[in-house]
């Protein structure tokens, strides 16, 4: 999933332009789509998302035996479970150049043991890493305030992002007005109403206990209102509270659609996403939505407040408040020359700082760099 949605097309990128690469994941339904989108080879290295002991250990030494069958000149890896066997296996492999990128701590939200357990696996990662690329300006603050790694093993590639936004895809002008009404009519959105929609994983530490609970109280004082839910719940891993379950469930104004392949014509039937996330790395969903010409309100949390200005393209909110979504969504739905302005400004802020193929040039530029540095 990782490579078909969050590093779409850079692997193909960097084949065009003198490296020969080779993908290492899980297995996946994704798998066929990755191989034929990046063209390039593929190998299968079962991997967990969980803390599983004996499996991780038996995933870092096969990908050891490979790594000193194919002798890379670099190794890159990307999320935290690969990260930890990616750059062990690759230090005692005596690979030359290893590089990972941090999207995202985990740990921010462990307590106790767990917590423990998490800290010292990020700092082992940075250890055998050669260097380490946080996603945005505000991770690598807080790397740096937890003492994992020294200042001088991290970069942030150009304004953060571990793959920028390709604006040709995300564009509302490819939906067309017939086309968003007929999903609207689908789903029980009548013309007159605002959209907000979040999109991610159904979990408490995306902050979903609290959106519901606001848009549930919103609901009360506002008509012609609806909040779309775009995502898989997993309550394997992160369970919803019981009474957010029921809000979902009862309140009809709430739409919840599951899992979707392509999020952007649900973007493109809304007007305002609601990201009120715990943590994240540089998250893809604000830069989608903002490329959809919506604007956001997001958490007060690196990544969300670097991609948003408040009151320029969205709102800044505090962490974890049901009265702070409450205000953004009664404002977005009260004052309709603020959220024109915002709108307005949505898409050219993505523009400007977070193209794709840019982010892909700074990453190539950073890969030659190292190489002429180390191995020339």
């Amino acid at each position: 999933m990782s490579f078909k949605y969050l590093l779409k097309g850079q692997m193909n990128f960097m084949s065009k332009n003198g490296f020969n690469v080779t993908m290492i994941s899980s297995d996946g339904q994704e798998l066929n789509d990755v191989i034929e989108n990046e063209k390039c080879a593929h190998i299968i290295i079962p991997l967990t998302r969980k803390i599983t002991i004996l499996k991780d250990l038996k995933a870092t030494y096969n990908l050891y035996k490979l790594i000193r069958k194919e002798k890379p000149d670099i190794v890159h890896t990307h999320t935290p479970k690969a990260g930890i066997i990616g750059m062990l296996s690759s230090y005692f492999a005596r690979v030359p150049i290893r590089l990972h990128t941090v999207a995202g701590l985990p740990l921010m939200e462990a307590t106790g043991f767990k917590r423990i357990v998490l800290n010292l696996v990020e700092k082992l990662t940075y250890k055998c890493s050669t260097k380490v690329y946080p996603n945005s300006y505000g991770l690598k603050k807080i790397i740096l305030n937890h003492r994992f790694t020294s200042e001088n093993k991290l970069k942030v590639i150009g304004k953060g992002s571990s793959n920028g936004i390709d604006t040709s895809y995300f564009n509302p002008e490819l939906f067309s007005i017939e086309e968003n009404a007929v999903l609207k009519t689908n789903l029980g959105i009548k013309k007159t109403d605002l959209v907000f929609i979040f999109v991610g994983r159904i979990v408490s530490d995306k902050g979903i206990n609290e959106l519901v609970e606001a848009f549930d109280k919103i609901c009360l004082v506002k008509e012609n209102i609806k909040l779309l839910l775009v995502g898989p719940f997993e309550d394997e891993l992160d369970p919803l509270q019981k009474r957010t379950k029921l809000l979902i469930n009862n309140n009809e104004n709430i739409i919840s659609v599951g899992y979707q392949n392509d999020v952007r014509p649900y973007f493109s039937i809304s007007n305002c996403l609601v990201f009120p996330s715990y943590r994240e790395g540089f998250p893809n969903v604000v830069m989608q939505a903002g490329a959809m010409k919506l604007p956001s309100i997001v958490s007060d949390i690196n990544g969300c407040n670097e991609i948003i200005e408040n009151n320029i393209n969205g709102f800044i909110i505090k962490l974890k408040s049901v009265d702070a979504i409450y205000d953004a969504m009664i404002k977005i739905t009260s004052d309709k020359s603020l959220f024109n302005k915002l709108r307005l400004n949505s898409r050219d802020s993505i523009k400007i700082k977070y193209e794709r193929e840019v982010y892909w040039g700074l990453l190539l530029k950073e890969y030659e760099s190292i190489i002429n540095k180390n191995l020339r």
